[in-house]
């Protein structure tokens, strides 16, 4: 179950958003460059403040602004892939995928599932694109998330790359049943997904539902 429900003023546009369903699905969330994309992925991790939201993932209440209900970030259970990954460069892979958590059959899986059991002892400036994109995923899901947040991932990547990376985060929505928001400047990115969000221009004002 998710439930998103917010506005937020930004300098030239307000974002509202309303997102209500029982069942997980795929969120593409879609517009040009400084429309608030990524500003709605930080309110729902807890990154950002919002002027006004109400959030619940999976039964999980983490955002009421009326009731001053605000869950702290490493208490939403949301894993969420950055657009640069964010892999620390210092850590072997298998140290950036346990980062968040211990070693465990559920990180093997991954690890497995991922096809990159061969990279464990790499460090992150070794990797190829498609390399690095999966190891980032691995930790994403390493602490078994609620909801899963990913921005523009695929940006970086080839065609061959990006079209595996598509694939594979569907492949992950339908066996672990986890609704994804999916933030993407690409309208072929979108089009392969369940639903989509589109952001509109500065210059309009309108609620996404």
């Amino acid at each position: 179950m998710l439930q998103v429900k917010l506005q937020h003023q930004l300098k030239q546009t307000l974002i509202h958003i309303n997102i209500e369903d029982t069942k997980a699905k795929i969120y593409a969330i879609q517009g040009p460059s400084g429309i608030g994309k990524t500003t709605i992925l930080n309110i729902i991790a807890g990154l950002r403040q919002p002027d006004e939201a109400y959030i619940n993932v999976n039964n999980q209440l983490l955002v009421d602004t009326e009731n001053h209900i605000n869950v702290k970030i490493q208490q939403r259970q949301i894993g969420y892939l950055f657009q640069d990954y964010q892999l620390f460069p210092n850590m072997t892979v298998l140290q950036n995928i346990t980062f968040m958590t211990k070693q465990s059959k559920h990180i093997d899986e991954l690890i497995q599932r991922l096809n990159i059991s061969h990279l464990m002892n790499q460090f992150p400036p070794t990797l190829s694109g498609g390399e690095a994109q999966r190891v980032a995923l691995a930790r994403t899901l390493s602490t078994k998330p609620n909801l899963i947040l990913l921005d523009e991932p695929f940006s970086s990547l080839d065609d061959i790359s990006r079209d595996e990376g598509i694939h594979l985060v569907k492949q992950i929505h339908e066996e672990w049943c986890i609704p994804i928001i999916f933030v993407t400047h690409s309208n072929y990115e979108a089009e392969v997904l369940l639903s989509l969000i589109h952001i509109s221009e500065p210059t309009r004002q309108e609620a996404i539902s």
